[in-house]
């Protein structure tokens, strides 16, 4: 899906276009509080009190839609107490979401396959949603037990059911289609992924939705990673020339 995208003019700087959507791979938590000789939990801990900082930035930016890897179906082979710490820092996180949500109006939805959580997580997941359903400021997307692959096949397993039901004929499959069986539906792809401390793949983040984004990597560590590196990334996006397979 694509939309229409802002400008803004930053910091006496030439006018720039920013992106309507921007996904963010959350990287380098552990080994930021590792150079700083404290243990990886202090890591997600600051990791997960910029969310805030950058949700807000990108707000004030004008990009609309925000997505960020929170915890992926493969970070459940980590060890079991920094899982723990982990589960237990997202479940607190959404809880003070509520509050934040209401104050600034932020529609916030969480993707990944959430059945793996347990039952008090998912019911936090399922009031906060329905909470915050129709703010109409960032809307804030969490992926939570999220992996590209598991959410396709379980988008084509909700296919065939309704095939089965007599639902979905298989003439009516298109692209269009098949992203709304995916946990973003309605959600539009994104324009821009960032992914923090230096590494460069995708590591089974919305493989179907980036097929035409803008990818941008930067060294500095999900932490360290402020509104004006936001900045820096959409300053970059804004110089490349989208043209989605055509010629001009």
């Amino acid at each position: 899906m694509r939309v229409p995208i802002f400008t803004i003019a930053v910091k006496g700087r030439n006018e720039m276009m920013v992106p309507n959507h921007v996904a963010i791979i959350l990287d380098g938590n552990g080994r930021w509080a590792k150079a700083k000789g404290m243990p990886r939990n202090y890591g997600h801990t600051m990791g997960a009190k910029n969310v805030e900082t950058i949700s807000r930035a990108a707000y004030n930016m004008g990009i609309r839609y925000l997505t960020l890897y929170a915890f992926s179906t493969e970070n459940w082979n980590r060890p079991e107490s920094e899982v723990n710490a982990l589960m237990k820092l997202l479940e607190s996180y959404l809880n003070n979401c509520l509050k934040t949500a209401k104050k600034n109006h932020i529609c916030i939805r969480v993707i990944g396959d959430i059945s793996r959580l347990d039952e008090k997580f998912q019911k936090k997941i399922s009031e906060l949603e329905e909470a915050s359903r129709d703010y109409d400021g960032l809307h804030l997307q969490i992926a939570i037990n999220y992996g590209s692959r598991n959410e396709m096949i379980r988008a084509m397993q909700k296919m065939l059911n309704d095939y089965d039901a007599g639902k979905l004929d298989a003439e009516d499959l298109d692209e269009i289609k098949f992203s709304s069986y995916l946990d973003t539906a309605g959600i539009p792809d994104p324009d821009l992924l960032i992914r923090t401390s230096g590494e460069q793949r995708l590591s089974n983040y919305l493989l179907w939705q980036l097929a035409y984004s803008e990818f941008y990597f930067t060294d500095t560590p999900w932490p360290d990673f402020n509104e004006e590196e936001l900045k820096q990334a959409v300053r970059a996006y804004s110089a490349r020339d989208r043209r989605y397979g055509r010629i001009r």
